[in-house]
């Protein structure tokens, strides 16, 4: 009798899907938040799935993780406090623990199932959330934040979905939340979604004209990331004082010698380098709001 063949696939749009060979599934649960699966996979090691929805996997978190971290640290000369929304899997908090002069990160993650699972099968990036400097709050992310004025350096918003559970950290009130919990130098980054397909471009375009109407500072750099939409995702820089490009400190943050495997200085400027049709886009954005 032939060995059954398992695939997994999630639905980029309703015309385009990915789909990965899987060797087993490693976990099935559902907590108040969303559906959570595990799964093993030939090529992409372990990958975990939201609602249906690829959220990362073990061959390429570290991009995503890398370029959502380490762009804002080597632009901000002195980060002490950074607040990361989302982040259950520990992966943003892992990269954060590289910096000695971050003195607190808080992790704001409203699924505690979220994050015992990826406690149990991804503890290379769980071991972020094991660093004393790391307090860990399971509430929702606005609340918190409505609580919060002139808290921090950087705010890292690692939500991933605009529609599901965490909807609220992709509105107008939460923009303008962060701006508050910043201090007047501070710096937010944010997940910008991928421009490619036509049904996802209007969520592209809706962060950027809410993040242009509040931050002073505004640019969008990209990456490669393959179990994304495309394989192209987009990250927001929303800052109150600092341009990703001028007030970037190559050499001090060459000096820290911290290992990667997808960013670097070099890279870090072609990052913002955008497609025409993504430029175009953003621009029409910022044409409008003024």
């Amino acid at each position: 009798m032939a060995e059954m063949d398992y695939w997994f696939s999630d639905m980029h749009t309703g015309n385009v899907k990915i789909s990965i060979r899987i060797s087993k599934q490693l976990f099935s649960g559902s907590s108040e938040f969303q559906r959570i699966d595990v799964f093993d996979s030939p090529e992409f090691g372990k990958f975990l799935t939201s609602d249906g929805n690829i959220i990362f996997s073990e061959k390429d978190e570290f991009t995503y993780d890398e370029m959502i971290v380490h762009v804002p640290m080597a632009v901000h000369p002195k980060v002490q406090r950074v607040l990361v929304l989302g982040g259950g899997d520990g992966g943003v908090a892992r990269e954060l623990t590289h910096y000695e002069e971050i003195k607190v990160i808080d992790v704001v993650e409203p699924d505690n199932m979220f994050v015992d699972v990826c406690k149990q099968y991804f503890p290379d990036n769980a071991v972020g959330l094991e660093d004393d400097r790391v307090h860990i709050y399971y509430q929702d992310g606005l609340k918190y934040l409505r609580k919060c004025e002139d808290m921090y350096d950087l705010i890292i918003n690692d939500a991933t979905e605009p529609l599901g559970h965490e909807a609220g950290l992709f509105t107008k009130e939460f923009y303008g939340s962060c701006y508050k919990a910043l201090h007047d130098d501070g710096i937010m980054v944010y997940q910008h979604g991928s421009p490619f397909y036509d049904e996802d471009e209007e969520s592209c375009r809706a962060m950027h004209r809410k993040a242009y109407r509040v931050f002073p500072v505004n640019r969008v750099y990209q990456a490669h990331i393959p179990t994304c939409p495309a394989g192209y995702w987009l990250f927001g820089f929303a800052s109150k004082k600092y341009h990703p490009l001028k007030d970037f400190n190559p050499d001090r943050w060459d000096e820290r010698g911290i290992k990667t495997w997808y960013y670097t200085t070099h890279l870090h400027k072609g990052a913002f380098m955008l497609p025409k049709y993504v430029e175009d886009l953003l621009q029409e954005e910022e044409d409008m709001s003024r």
